[in-house]
């Protein structure tokens, strides 16, 4: 099955974060992270998804949209996460913690499914802030809504101090 679009983008990944989310509504950011929230690296609020990428730095970006569900084979990826998404006034974005709008597209309003998965995880410098980590946002409509899961865990890095600005 082919992605209705395929987008590739870079987005900075300020405070270890950006946004998947309705931006008809502009939806505030969840502020009451838990240790579960960091170890599943997001966190999902109406209308936002927050996707917590290993490092503080400029990370690449692909988000496909789809028809329906796609089967995708999580072999290659290190972590991997599913929730629903709502948009209701179908402005799907994507943001930047401390930036703006990175991406915009106009989908049917309702609820969709969002997986994101995180690959590359193991490239990043003793630092932290180098890496080869890369991230992949796939979205389709979905008629059951789905609370967020953990499909595939990466184990927390030794940049814990990092994650918990999320």
């Amino acid at each position: 099955m082919n992605a209705r679009q395929t987008v590739v983008f870079e987005v900075f990944a300020d405070y270890n974060q950006f946004y998947v989310q309705d931006g008809g509504i502009f939806p505030d950011a969840p502020t009451d992270w838990t240790d579960v929230d960091v170890e599943r690296r997001a966190k999902a609020a109406a209308n936002v998804l927050v996707i917590c990428p290993l490092r503080n730095a400029t990370v690449p970006v692909t988000l496909e949209v789809f028809d329906s569900a796609p089967t995708i084979d999580l072999a290659g990826y290190d972590h991997v996460i599913r929730c629903s998404l709502d948009l209701p006034t179908g402005n799907l974005q994507v943001h930047e913690c401390t930036g703006g709008e990175v991406y915009s597209r106009a989908v049917p309003p309702g609820t969709y499914t969002v997986l994101a998965l995180f690959s590359g995880l193991n490239s990043l410098s003793e630092n932290g802030l180098d890496g080869e980590d890369s991230y992949r946002l796939v979205i389709w409509a979905s008629r059951t809504p789905v609370s967020l899961e953990v499909l595939k865990a990466w184990p927390l890095s030794p940049y814990r101090h990092e994650q918990e600005d999320c």
